[in-house]
Parts: C-alpha cells; structure tokens; sequence
C-alpha cells in the first residue's frame, strides 16, 4: 500500500496508509465529462462514502477503481500500484452491488465458493473460507438455500460473502442496500458497520442517501457534476460545508441568498436578496469581499422560536407560523417572516402544548449558528 508523510496533532511526521488514490481523473462518455478530475485518497482501513445525486459521476468513480471503466486521463492506483493496465479479475477489489448478482442455479454455499474455484484454489481451503465467510454475515445456517428462497436482507449478506471469500484489500460497495426496505436497510447498516470494524478492511461505499453516508463513514466525499465538492468527516461535512450545494444537499438547511456589505474582525454582514441582513461569525474559510455573492445557511435545528421578541440585536425575525408537523421526537415548523420568506425550523418535542398555525412568532439564531458561503 502507498504510504505518505502527514502531520500529527503534536506536529510530529507520521506515515499514512493509502490504499486507493485517484489522481486528476477524468472519464468522459459521449464527450462529456462523467467525472471531471477527481483526487482522492482513502486510507487503509477506512469506511470511506462517496455521496451524491443521480448522475454526478459516483458510481463511475467506483467502477474506474474496480476496473469496470478506464480512466481517459489521469491514474487509479490501489495499495501503490497503478491499475492503467490491470483488469478487473486480477485488481485486489471485490464489489458488491444493488442488484446482488447472485447466481440463481446455485445455493447459498456454491454462490459464495464460485469466485474460489475458477481460480483452482484447494477443495479444503475453500471449504474453509466459505465457511467462515458466511458465518461472518450470520448465513452459515442458510447453505443450502437458493437466492429465490431467501429474504432480501439475506441476498445481500451472501453477496457480501462472496465477496469476502476472495480476501480482498478493498471492498467496493454500489448501493449496497438501496434494494431493501427501511427497517431492514437500518438493520443492515449496523450489520455493515460492526463488519467493518471486525475485519479492519478498507469500504467505499457509493450512496445518495445523506443519512446512511453519514451514520456508517469515517470521511465522505461529496460529488456534484463530475467534481468532488468536498471531502471530511461527516462531522466536517454537516456542520462545515464548503459550499451551498454540499450544505443543501447534506440534511436539510435554509439558504439565504445575499452578498456581503460590511465585515469586522469577528463577523462578516450579509444583506439579503430579500431585504433583511444576517451577521454570521467570521471563520478561516468565511468570505469577506465587500459586495460578493453569497449564500447564508443555517440549519432548522440550529433556529430557536419564541412568542415574544427577544433582547437580540441580530438575526431575529419576526413572522408567523404557517404549518407544524409533528414527528414524535420533533416538531417541524414553518415559518414566514414579515417579507414573505419561509424557514424551516426543527424542534426536539418536549410534550408541551404545540401552537397553533398563523401564531405571530420570532425565530432567532447566534451569529455562530449560521454559514456564509461560496455560491455554486
């Protein structure tokens, strides 16, 4: 695996262990570009999502590191090695994908040993590595069942033991459980993260569902158009995004359209496209160019609301609720302030009397409660 020279915290060099690296790569289909110059590296060991609409290049981005597709410029290199030349069957890669692609002639036992014995591999061995890969995804009971006998979550745990069987360096994941319903597709992201953590192997997970990237992934990388918007600990990508299509895409947010008119040493002004100004607390990536465009997001449960007006001197509003909907744990409100603009606001439930719709009302949040950000 290629390894680099990083910093630590206490400003010592450490090694880091990369196992895929993409570098400046573009794949162009029809002369358009489906990925448009995409670096990235993931570490060994990682759980690493890459996340993004229908159509922004990240399930290609999966397939040119399983070989699948070939990169029209730049280099694909896993554990060091560049895969220019390297088909799939002989990159240290497994994938495992929506669809499961299960052989439906074989039973449970014969699906998970196929990959083994068209490489020749002993009788005994693969016994055994059969056996102790479906006793990883809790199906050894199941052997001899065929895939039209199974469940779907069922399905999906033997197409992850085929997948492991071969021992791969990296286990590649195409939507992994967008074919299973909700309660089930919860259940297997548990199953998919305490497997992770036992077998300490490296996961790239493509996905366009926020919650599952965010709940499962050690990083992410956010793709839109081709391009990586940007890469970070789910953490780092909810809280501190870079951008308003990484902050409206991630969760929900409300997006303030705006440019900048004044800025201090600690917080920068944003008159709005709808005549009110919110101040927002300067960070190290916070623009502050007097007239530029930006966008303000600030996340529904970050807003507070109070019936009567409180001694706020900025980014506080007046307005009217216009609809609640309660969902157990919270209460979503809608807001529209005096200028017409609605917001969203979340609330954790606290089992008091909610209001009732068209109740005057002020929302409020801290000038470290919102971002000002780059348009895209």
């Amino acid at each position: 695996m290629a390894q680099h020279l990083t910093q630590n915290q206490a400003g010592r060099t450490a090694i880091e262990s990369l196992d895929v690296e993409l570098h400046n790569v573009f794949k162009f289909f029809n002369q358009d570009p489906a990925v448009h110059g995409v670096d990235l590296g993931v570490r060994h060991g990682e759980f690493f999502s890459i996340l993004g609409p229908s159509g922004c290049g990240k399930t290609t981005t999966l397939r040119l590191i399983a070989g699948f597709e070939t990169a029209d410029a730049g280099k694909v290199l896993i554990q060091g090695q560049s895969m220019t030349s390297v088909p799939p069957y002989r990159r240290p890669v497994n994938t495992v994908f929506q669809s499961y692609a299960l052989f439906n002639h074989l039973n449970v036992w014969d699906n998970v040993a196929f990959g083994l014995q068209l490489k020749k591999i002993h009788r005994t061995e693969i016994q055994s590595r059969v056996k102790e890969a479906l006793e990883l995804v809790k199906m050894e009971g199941l052997r001899s069942r065929f895939p039209s006998q199974l469940s779907g979550g069922q399905q999906q745990r033997v197409a992850l033991a085929r997948a492991l069987v071969n021992r791969p360096a990296v286990l590649l994941l195409d939507e992994p459980l967008g074919a299973l319903d909700l309660k089930l597709r919860k259940e297997m992201q548990v199953e998919l993260s305490n497997l992770h953590q036992q077998l300490g192997l490296t996961f790239i997970m493509v996905t366009h569902d926020q919650e599952e990237a965010l709940s499962l992934s050690d990083r992410i990388a956010v793709m839109n158009q081709g391009k990586i918007e940007q890469i970070g600990t789910p953490g780092q990508i909810y809280e501190q995004p870079r951008t308003s299509f990484v902050a409206d895409f991630i969760g929900n947010t409300n997006l303030f359209e705006g440019e900048i008119a004044g800025v201090d040493a600690s917080t920068v002004i944003i008159f709005t496209k709808t005549g009110f100004s919110i101040v927002v607390a300067r960070q190290h990536d916070t623009p502050t160019e007097i007239s530029q465009a930006v966008v303000v997001s600030v996340r529904p449960e970050k807003i507070q609301l109070s019936l009567y007006k409180p001694s706020l001197q900025t980014n506080c509003f007046e307005g009217r609720l216009v609809n609640i909907m309660y969902l157990g744990t919270h209460v979503n409100y809608i807001v529209q302030l005096t200028n017409g603009v609605r917001m969203t606001v979340l609330q954790p439930n606290t089992f008091g009397n909610l209001p009732n719709r068209e109740t005057p009302i002020y929302a409020w949040w801290g000038e470290t409660d919102c971002l000002a950000l780059v348009k895209t």
